[in-house]
C-alpha cells in the first residue's frame, strides 16, 4: 500500500484529511542534498477559522460514536505506520533529516502511540463520588471538543502523534499544525494514515503554517486545548495567549539535561562514554532530552573524555538517506549556525575542543568540548545540536549546584555503580524524568512524559492518567428519582 507517492505529491496527497491552504505554499527540502521535494500549502489565519469551524461540527458524532469504533480506528493508525514504515522512514530520512534508526524509532513509538490510544478508549472515565444527599453523585471525563496541536520539526511523527493519537481516542477533533519543514513526515503521513483507518472528515485535519497559524489557531474559539511542543521562547509567548482565551494549554519545551558520571564507573569508562555519546549525538542532537551536559566527576573525567571524543571522531556524518550514516543533517542553515556560534563561543570563553567543531553543508561534526564551566555558551543555553559539553565536580554537593544552574527540568541521567546513589541526586534535582544508568533521551508510549521549569507545564503525554487530563474536561453529574424540593 502506497501513502505518498513522489508522483503525487504536489496535488493529490495534499486533498481528502489535508485542509486546503489559503496562505501560499512553501518548497519541501530535504536537508541533506538541498533538492526541493515538492511543495506544501502554508495556511493562513482563514484556513484556521474554517478548519476549526468543521471541526466542531464533526466532532459531535465522532465523540457519539462508540469507544469500540474510535479504538478500532486507532488500531487501523497503527496497522497502517506498520505496514507502510518503509515508506514513512524515507520521508523522514529525505524531509527530516533522520538516520536510518531514528526514523525506524519515529515509526515504532508512532504506532504505539495508536495501539496505546486504542486501549484509551475503553478505560474507566469517571469515578462514584460521596455526597450527603439522597442522589447518585459522580464525575466523568468528557471530550474536550477541539484540540490543536502545535508540533516541531525535530522528531516530527512522535511529538504530533503523541497528542493527536489520545486526543482522538477519547472523542476530540483535532487540528494539526506542523512545521512547514517537515510537513510531509509530520503532517501529511499522519492525515493520509488517519484518513485511511477510517477517521471522519473534519475531525482530524492538518495545516502546515508558521506563527500566523499557530496564533490564529490559540485563539479561535472553537479550540479548547492547545497542546504544544517547542522551544522554551515560543511556549511563553503560546502560553500567554492561552491565558488571554482562558483555554488550557500543554507545554513540552526546551531542555539542558545533565548526564551525571559518578566516580564508581571507572571500572567501566567506556560504557560510560557510549551512553554520553548515544545521549549528545543521537539525531544530531535535535531532541530536546538531549544529553546537553556532562557532569563527570574528576577521578574519571580524563578517560571519559578521551573516550567520548575518539566515539565522536569515529562516528560518520553525511546523507540520511545513506545507511552508512550514523548522524545526518541539522535542519537548515539557521540552526547549523547557532550551534557553530555557540561552539566556537565556547572555545572562546576558554573550553577545550576535544572532538569536531567543524561542519559541511548541514552536516556538522558530533563535537566535544572539555574543561567547561557553567558560564560557557555551550552549556548554558540549549546548543540542540551534537555538541558535548564536559564539566568536571569533585563532590555531590557541587554536582548538585552544576545540575540545578539552569532553569530547565526536562530528563536526568545518572551512571553508577549503585542505584541508590542516583536516586539521592534525583531527589535534589528538580526533572521531569530520570534515568539510573541510562542516557537522557527516551520516550515511550506507555510512560507519562514533561518536565517542570522552563522545559514546560509537568507531565501531560504518555500514559492513561497524563492523557485522559490533557485531553477532556471533568464534569460533575448527580441524579435523583424525584425532583428536589425547596422552601421558595
Amino acid at each position: 500500500m502506497t501513502l505518498i507517492a513522489s508522483e503525487e505529491f504536489a496535488s493529490a496527497v495534499f486533498t481528502g484529511a489535508w485542509t486546503p491552504a489559503k496562505g501560499g505554499d512553501a518548497p519541501v527540502v530535504s536537508p541533506s542534498s538541498g533538492e526541493v521535494l515538492g511543495r506544501t500549502g502554508i495556511a493562513d489565519a482563514d484556513d484556521v477559522r474554517d478548519a476549526a469551524a468543521r471541526a466542531a461540527l464533526a466532532q459531535r458524532g465522532w465523540a457519539a460514536a462508540s469507544f469500540e469504533e474510535r479504538a478500532a480506528v486507532l488500531r487501523r493508525a497503527g496497522d497502517l505506520l506498520e505496514a507502510n514504515a518503509g515508506e514513512i522512514m524515507g520521508w523522514l530520512r529525505r524531509e527530516g533529516g533522520a538516520a536510518a534508526g531514528m526514523a525506524g524509532f519515529q515509526v515504532h513509538v508512532a504506532a504505539g502511540e495508536c495501539f496505546e490510544a486504542a486501549a484509551l478508549a475503553s478505560q474507566p472515565h469517571g469515578e462514584i463520588l460521596r455526597t450527603g444527599k439522597p442522589r447518585l453523585s459522580f464525575s466523568r471525563q468528557v471530550p474536550a471538543g477541539v484540540v490543536g496541536v502545535i508540533a516541531p520539526f525535530n522528531v516530527p511523527l512522535i511529538l504530533g502523534i503523541r497528542s493527536v493519537a489520545p486526543a482522538l481516542a477519547v472523542g476530540n477533533a483535532v487540528i494539526l499544525k506542523p512545521d512547514p519543514r517537515t510537513a510531509v513526515c509530520g503532517g501529511a503521513v499522519m492525515a493520509e494514515v488517519f484518513r485511511r483507518a477510517g477517521v471522519p472528515e473534519g475531525v482530524f485535519q492538518v495545516l502546515p503554517g508558521g506563527a500566523a497559524a499557530g496564533e490564529a489557531l490559540v485563539a479561535d474559539p472553537h479550540v479548547r486545548v492547545i497542546s504544544f511542543t517547542g522551544s522554551t521562547a515560543a511556549g511563553r509567548r503560546v502560553g500567554e495567549a492561552a491565558g488571554r482565551h482562558l483555554k488550557r494549554v500543554h507545554l513540552e519545551l526546551g531542555g539542558n539535561s545533565p548526564l551525571v558520571v559518578l566516580d564508581d564507573v571507572d571500572v567501566d569508562v567506556d560504557a560510560a562514554a557510549s551512553v554520553g555519546a548515544w545521549g549528545s549525538f543521537l539525531h544530531q542532537g535535535q531532541i530536546c532530552m538531549t544529553a546537553g551536559r556532562h557532569l563527570v566527576h574528576e577521578s574519571v573525567a580524563d578517560a571519559y573524555v578521551d573516550r567520548l571524543s575518539a566515539r565522536a571522531d569515529a562516528l560518520t556524518v553525511g546523507d540520511a538517506e545513506s545507511d552508512g550514516s550514523a548522524l545526518g543533517p541539522v535542519i537548515d542553515a539557521g540552526q547549523r549556525d547557532k550551534i557553530h556560534a555557540l561552539v566556537t563561543g565556547s572555545v572562546d570563553h576558554g573550553a577545550e575542543l576535544r572532538a569536531g567543531g567543524t561542519y559541511e553543508g548541514l552536516f556538522y561534526r558530533p563535537t566535544v568540548l572539555d574543561r567547561v564551566d557553567a558560564a560557557t555558551p555551550a552549556y548554558a543555553e540549549e546548543v540542540f545540536g551534537p555538541v558535548a559539553p564536559v564539566v568536571r565536580f569533585s563532590s555531590v554537593d557541587e554536582l548538585v549546584e552544576l545540575a540545578n544552574s539552569t532553569e530547565y527540568g526536562l530528563s536526568l541521567g545518572v551512571l553508577t555503580r549503585n542505584p541508590m546513589r542516583g536516586m539521592e541526586i534525583a531527589d535534589r534535582v528538580p526533572s521531569g524524568i530520570v534515568h539510573i544508568n541510562d542516557q537522557t533521551v527516551d520516550d515511550e508510549a506507555v510512560a507519562p512524559f514533561g518536565g517542570v521549569g522552563d522545559s514546560g507545564t509537568g507531565s501531560r503525554f504518555g500514559g492513561t492518567r497524563a492523557n485522559l487530563e490533557a485531553f477532556t474536561e471533568t464534569q460533575w453529574v448527580t441524579m435523583q428519582a424525584d425532583p428536589a424540593r425547596y422552601p421558595f
